[in-house]
């Protein structure tokens, strides 16, 4: 799909220079950030498989966030060289060979098509489905721009056509780079993973046998697919820390497989420790039960 893509944006960007099409090139455009980001996203998972560190003990995790703002970041950079290009055009327009641009655009468009249709065999992988969206869109804006080429082609006239589609191709493409930079500053924000209700983990955690209540629960994402959690729980009775370590191990065996949490830190109390007054959990004021940063996941689950 890579060398594909590669392959593709190559083509759009000499049937460009060769139509002198605005159209093609942004349609390249699009193909290249596709481009940018498998490249990216390979380079950060290379880094997210690194061990973790004194200086980084979460590991490299983050990088894919990274990697996702630079990706966005370079999209809209590229939308902006498009539509200041298109406006210029617009301005003085230009000849535009739309027979040249009907054919480049109209195979690529074919070759989007088919590609989405191999990948829809795999839509319900979350990445694959991401994927798969996005070579739709891809495909979508290719026939476009053959449509751009056609009007020119048939009329003789028309040029106008071709940026005015390149600046909705732009638009579009610009669109996806804020959800892109909304969703990185979400993960580096710590906000609580989408889709996730704490309501429904404080729940799943009372129901296992041994927790009486859960408090300040905090549920974050390392990365797009790697969460953590915290949270104070307090444990039925007095137990012991032996008896205290195998709820928090429940717990996690819980919480880990149903909301993909891949690290979890617990406090465990015998009383809130909101209550006022006296020193709850006397005897396990330092002990917490952690999980790593995955082993543990894939061991209860």
């Amino acid at each position: 799909m890579l060398a594909l893509n590669v392959a593709l944006a190559a083509g759009l960007v000499v049937a460009g220079v060769v139509a002198n099409s605005l159209g093609l090139f942004a349609a390249a455009g699009d193909t290249v950030t596709d481009v940018g980001a498998v490249l990216l996203s390979l380079l950060a998972v290379r880094l997210a498989r690194r061990s973790p560190t004194a200086q980084r003990s979460f590991g490299y995790h983050r990088s894919t966030i990274l990697a996702a703002q630079a990706n966005a970041a370079t999209i809209l950079v590229v939308c902006g060289v498009i539509v200041v290009e298109a406006i210029d055009r617009l301005q003085h327009p230009t000849t535009v060979h739309g027979g040249a641009v009907l054919a480049v655009a109209a195979v690529a468009a074919v070759v989007n098509g088919v590609a989405a249709l191999f990948l829809s065999g795999d839509s319900h992988d979350l990445n694959m489905r991401a994927v798969m969206l996005d070579t739709m869109g891809d495909a979508a804006a290719n026939a476009g721009v053959a449509a751009a080429g056609a009007v020119i082609l048939v009329s003789g006239a028309y040029e106008w056509v071709d940026p005015a589609v390149s600046i909705v191709i732009a638009v579009i493409i610009a669109v996806r780079a804020v959800r892109l930079l909304v969703q990185a500053a979400d993960v580096l924000l710590e906000s609580t993973p989408a889709g996730l209700d704490v309501d429904h983990v404080a729940s799943a955690i009372t129901d296992v046998d041994g927790v009486d209540a859960v408090h300040d629960i905090h549920v974050w994402s390392l990365s797009s697919e790697v969460r953590a959690m915290s949270a104070h729980l307090v444990l039925a009775g007095h137990p012991t820390l032996e008896q205290a370590q195998a709820v928090g191990d429940r717990v996690r065996a819980t919480i880990g497989p149903q909301f993909s949490i891949a690290h979890a830190t617990f406090e465990l109390e015998c009383e809130s420790c909101a209550q006022e007054g006296g020193e709850p959990c006397a005897d396990l004021l330092d002990a917490s039960v952690t999980s790593g940063t995955s082993a543990p996941l894939q061991r209860h689950a």
